[in-house]
């Protein structure tokens, strides 16, 4: 294998050496779309930022008015909607009306005119509700963010989705030539340009595309530049790129057979595998240390090769990682998830499946849209998702890694930080990624010993997920001192050899149901770990 690697890196080197021109289009072909794709995600965040900034201004003087205001229609009530409006610069209107629409005052006494152009949304994490709406008679849709008050009155106040008129968003977007801005659930809200490349991106290479998540709100914006004019003002660095690639030519195959003779890369023919569906889940049990219900599973890869010998994961999960292949592998393992759990997600829906991903992932950024893709409509809810990063990884705190983090929370998924303890991750970090589940490394796990009364690191740990306001997950519990130990610290959840291994579909199905169905799992956790001192 490795003689093979080496013919081909040494023919490469060959091509490259006669035909420079083809490997400097090549790689500036690469370097325009990285970087294009970096100045159109940084436009679409802008958007989405001043999406989020308007609309949280008018979600706050919304409760200012109504906490302000001991009842509504009042003149203090409406000296106080006044007031509010004069002060800002997005708030058109305050409205107060009932279920029906029948309108009861506004900010001036006129009839409000407004028509809705899409059904009203929850905003996650508040008590009011977002609707898109064509207002008056301005060219820009607005958002109509309401607050019930009482049992059949709404207030409501009106903002422009964005300041400019839609024909001069794409002029304030240099970089891209067709913008859209749509609710998550996929309700369209202002297109410019030709939809088009959207609606064909999965087969067209020809755009190079963004996309940005308002942050909590339940809205996102998409951009869209043709490769074409991304590419022609770049022309004059080919003859620069090309000089430099004759150059390295040379180089490029002395080091290629340094990497052959030096290469611990394993000559897995992995990406055959992930085609074959040799790569399978398997579900090692989450409990509860307190009542011995089950409350989950993670989802473990293994490969299992037609010989039948079964390649556990550390054997190739970094080459997956380097090759990129762990993207389409999980694709893979998220479709057979959802195959082998949909029938016992319905029948317990509190149940949590938690997925790894990689660090390409934040980087690649498709990832929301896989997961929308495979799991929508399915009876694998988004709620029962959870999706663990680990911490030996550290991810950049980049604007795509934010966005892909936001649209996982948008759907409604969580987000896990894996092998904790064992990078160089701090509070700030946590805070800032806005994860949801800490879970503690089984080397910390191990630190505990029969008769063990503390063990300083893992408390830290235990004391900084308590800080964040975090679950916490036990990884690897293997004895009963561990469990009566993690127990006795607030520790609820756990995963370990004490309780199953990572098992086949049919077994942890077999397992969860029985679990399910009958109360033994109070007798068992309590037959394993006993009552804590």
């Amino acid at each position: 294998m490795r003689s093979r690697y080496s013919h081909i890196l040494m023919l490469l080197g060959a091509i490259l050496a006669f035909l420079p021109i083809l490997g400097v289009d090549y790689l500036l072909d690469g370097y325009v779309r990285e970087r294009e794709k970096n100045q159109i995600q940084q436009a679409v965040a802008t958007v989405t930022g001043q999406i989020e900034l308007t609309t949280q201004d008018a979600i706050g003087a919304l409760r200012r008015i109504l906490a302000d205001s001991p009842s509504l229609c009042t003149p203090t009530f409406t000296a106080n909607v006044q007031r509010e409006i004069e002060s800002s610069l997005n708030m058109k209107q305050v409205l107060v009306e009932n279920a029906d629409g029948v309108q009861y005052c506004d900010a001036f006494g006129r009839q409000v005119v407004y028509s809705p152009l899409s059904e009203s949304v929850p905003i996650p994490g508040h008590t009011e509700t977002i609707t898109v709406v064509k207002f008056g008679d301005m060219a820009m849709p607005a958002l109509k963010i309401t607050q019930a008050f009482g049992q059949s009155r709404r207030v409501s106040t009106f903002i422009p989705l964005l300041q400019q008129d839609p024909q001069t968003l794409a002029g304030s977007l240099q970089v891209a030539t067709l913008v859209r801005i749509m609710l998550t659930n996929g309700t369209p809200i202002l297109t410019v340009g030709d939809p088009g490349p959207f609606d064909r991106r999965s087969s067209s290479a020809d755009f190079i595309y963004g996309q940005s998540f308002a942050g909590e709100l339940p809205l996102r914006a998409e951009a869209a530049v043709p490769f074409a004019i991304a590419r022609a003002g770049y022309s004059d660095l080919d003859i620069s790129f090309t000089v430099v690639a004759c150059l390295m030519s040379g180089g490029f195959l002395f080091l290629a057979l340094q990497y052959v003779r030096r290469s611990r890369v394993p000559a897995f023919d992995l990406e055959r595998a992930i085609a074959r569906g040799e790569l399978k889940p398997y579900y090692q049990p989450v409990i509860n240390l307190k009542t011995g219900e089950l409350m989950g599973c993670e989802v473990l890869c293994r490969w299992e090769k037609k010989s039948g010998e079964v390649v556990p994961p550390g054997a190739f999960i970094d080459y997956a990682e380097v090759t990129g292949l762990a993207i389409p592998m999980t694709l893979s393992l998220m479709q057979q998830v959802k195959f082998d759990l949909q029938d016992l997600c319905r029948q317990m829906p509190t149940l949590k499946v938690a997925i790894n991903l990689f660090e390409g992932h934040f980087r690649d950024g498709t990832i929301v849209e896989d997961v929308q893709a495979i799991f929508g409509g399915s009876h694998v809810s988004f709620r029962q998702l959870v999706f663990e990063i680990t911490e030996r990884r550290p991810l950049a705190n980049s604007i795509q890694a934010n966005s892909v983090i936001a649209g996982l929370h948008a759907l409604g998924a969580r987000l896990a930080m894996d092998d904790a303890g064992t990078g160089h991750s701090n509070l700030e970090y946590m805070q800032t990624l806005g994860v949801d589940i800490i879970k503690i490394d089984r080397v910390f796990v191990n630190m505990i010993k029969e008769g063990t009364t503390q063990v300083p690191v893992l408390d830290g740990l235990i004391a900084m997920a308590r800080d964040l306001g975090t679950e916490i997950v036990a990884e690897g519990v293997e004895t009963e001192a561990q469990a009566l130990y993690l127990r006795a610290h607030g520790v609820v959840q756990a995963q370990g050899f004490i309780f199953a291994p990572a098992l086949k579909a049919p077994a942890f199905r077999e397992l969860a149901i029985a679990l399910h169905a009958t109360h033994a799992p109070r007798q068992r956790i309590e037959g394993i770990i006993g009552q804590a001192a």
